[in-house]
């Protein structure tokens, strides 16, 4: 697959780091991978006479060997780095780098996005999506997709789908593309839910099409009712973020995210003006949903919302909860879980899990490092951490880590194709008004830029939420490798809080949907982890409807009740 070369240069961008995950400083640029040159690392750092010399000269980046020089606490890293760089060495197409991760990650799914990022010129301001009235920053319309036709008829306003941009508040020129279903159901007391997509930089397009939405493309292109899509049960938000993914876009690229700081306070202002446009859903409860990268998304997220309710910035949201599919949320405790399950899972055998094992402690060490100096070591810590997972994939072979019971073909291990030829339709992109703006599936500029995020402990703000009463499902496909249930399952049970005794001594017991067993579910107080049978990563994909019941289940406060679930409404206007 070709793959579209980054433009992206190095700038620095300001942003206020008084979010409860970032108390530090930290430095914020676009990423420029770190180029490392043969011979292999550790004989490069033993025989050169100034190892901060020959570091800096990895760097390409001006500000990266800035934050070198200002952090010594990285050296004794990188010598633990050597023995590894002994047996893996470090060129440019190292499978644990970003720029290398970011296209396989694209590959995988069999994407082809037109730009690495969606920063465009300022002559695309003049259609619909910024055509807005006085100080208005949101632009919605309502809309029908040409290829969707409703066995019954509905019209535009009986849809009820809107698409809209929102023009984000703290930036330079960023707008913001969302998708709005109303509720199949009982809109008026059905819950308000917004999914997120990872990646990093993954549009939630991606979910719309392929878990959760309220559709399903046929191979001409054309739209079908999804009788599981979360829209049966909730009114329904896709939101295309960080700025650059899908068709959110900007003219300045500093308005390009580099932590949970910029992306929260984006999100947050987008559901001001979401419920100030629509208000008569601004009372309904509100709940926060995603997976994969969104770990990382959803905790912050939710934390930025609880803190604008207590301090009563503005409209009040209903927020009741956040849920977490197959996330990565604590990165110290799910790295140094991969190991054992692969081993489990048959992937590894003894003598590659004991190998493999002595990566751990530079991981771990990395993390912590991160933690505290918030800049050069996050970088280390993304490389040395993703060595054990490229180990890993070295000895499984060809297996599909998002779903370990089936092989990737080539590098094809999904087939989200059809979801970006519907989407680069003009028939499609004048119905949703986002004029001869590029759909961008996939962004590797937006993936990059989050490195230095990457590493952060996002487990650290939840526990505050527990105890102020918003709910947390945790839940995770049992064949998922990259964002596996038992790494997941260790940082819930690790948590500290004032239920965590309580929570570990609950029992398991059965999540059955039509009397059959669908999952494993641990439940105390606000929180659940459920580990999802026959599923992978994406949980709504491979078991729709135990994830609808999941979701109704969840957000009417009865998910630990065993009960048969009736069929779904295929449409109800």
């Amino acid at each position: 697959m070709r793959f579209p070369p980054s433009k992206a240069k190095a700038v620095s961008h300001k942003e206020k780091q008084t979010s409860p995950f970032h108390s530090h400083k930290q430095q914020l640029f676009f990423f420029t991978p770190v180029r490392f040159h043969h011979p292999p690392l550790y004989h490069s750092i033993y025989n050169h006479p100034s190892p901060l010399k020959f570091f800096k000269s990895l760097c390409k980046s001006s500000i990266c060997v800035s934050a070198m020089a200002n952090s010594m606490l990285i050296l004794p890293l990188l010598l633990l780095l050597a023995p590894i760089a002994s047996t893996t060495t470090l060129s440019l197409d190292n499978p644990s780098f970003p720029s290398t991760l970011a296209k396989k990650m694209i590959r995988d799914f069999n994407l082809f996005p037109e730009r690495s990022v969606n920063i465009v010129e300022d002559d695309h301001d003049d259609v619909f999506r910024s055509a807005s009235v006085g100080e208005k920053k949101l632009v919605e319309k309502r809309f029908q997709f040409p290829n969707f036709v409703d066995p019954k008829g509905a019209s535009v306003d009986d849809l009820g789908h809107h698409a809209g941009y929102y023009q984000i508040e703290h930036s330079h020129a960023a707008r913001m593309f969302y998708f709005f279903f109303e509720s199949r159901g009982h809109k008026t007391t059905d819950p308000v839910v917004i999914w997120l997509t990872g990646g990093p930089g993954c549009s939630s397009e991606l979910a719309l099409f392929y878990e959760n939405g309220p559709f399903k493309i046929q191979k001409d292109s054309s739209l079908v009712w999804n009788e599981y899509g979360w829209d049966q049960a909730s009114n329904l938000l896709f939101v295309d973020q960080p700025t650059g993914t899908g068709f959110s876009y900007s003219s300045d690229k500093r308005d390009i995210r580099h932590n949970e700081q910029g992306v929260s306070d984006d999100l947050y202002d987008f559901l001001q003006a979401f419920f100030k446009e629509h208000p008569e859903f601004a009372k309904n409860d509100f709940f926060i949903t995603g997976e994969s990268y969104a770990g990382h998304y959803i905790p912050a997220f939710a934390a930025r919302v609880h803190e604008g309710n207590k301090a009563k910035e503005g409209i009040h949201i209903n927020l009741k909860g956040f849920a977490i599919g197959n996330g990565l949320t604590d990165p110290l405790v799910q790295y140094k879980a991969y190991t054992d399950y692969a081993l489990d899972m048959g992937l590894i055998k003894d003598s590659d899990y004991k190998n493999i094992n002595k990566r751990v402690p530079v991981c771990e060490t990395a993390i912590k490092l991160c933690g505290t100096d918030g800049t050069t070591a996050c970088m280390a810590a993304y490389l040395a951490c993703n060595t054990i997972f490229s180990s890993i994939k070295s000895v499984a072979g060809n297996i599909n880590h998002y779903d370990i019971r089936k092989q990737c073909e080539g590098s094809l291990c999904y087939d989200f194709s059809d979801m970006e030829t519907l989407l680069s339709k003009k028939s499609v992109k004048d119905a949703l008004g986002v004029g001869d703006i590029d759909f961008v599936s996939c962004s590797p500029v937006v993936y990059q830029a989050m490195i230095m995020d990457w590493m952060r402990n996002l487990e650290a703000g939840i526990p505050h939420l527990l105890e102020d009463g918003i709910k947390l499902l945790v839940y995770a496909g049992e064949y998922d490798l990259i964002c596996n249930w038992l790494g997941n399952s260790r940082w819930v049970h690790a948590m500290e809080w004032s239920g965590q005794k309580e929570f570990g001594a609950s029992p398991d017991v059965a999540f059955e949907v039509d009397g059959s067993e669908a999952g494993l579910l641990k439940t105390h107080g606000p929180l659940s982890f459920l580990k999802v049978h026959d599923a992978g990563h994406m949980v709504p994909m491979d078991q729709p409807k135990a994830a609808l019941s999941m979701l109704k289940r969840w957000t009417r406060g009865s998910l630990s009740e065993s009960a048969a679930e009736p069929e779904p409404v295929v449409s109800s206007m």
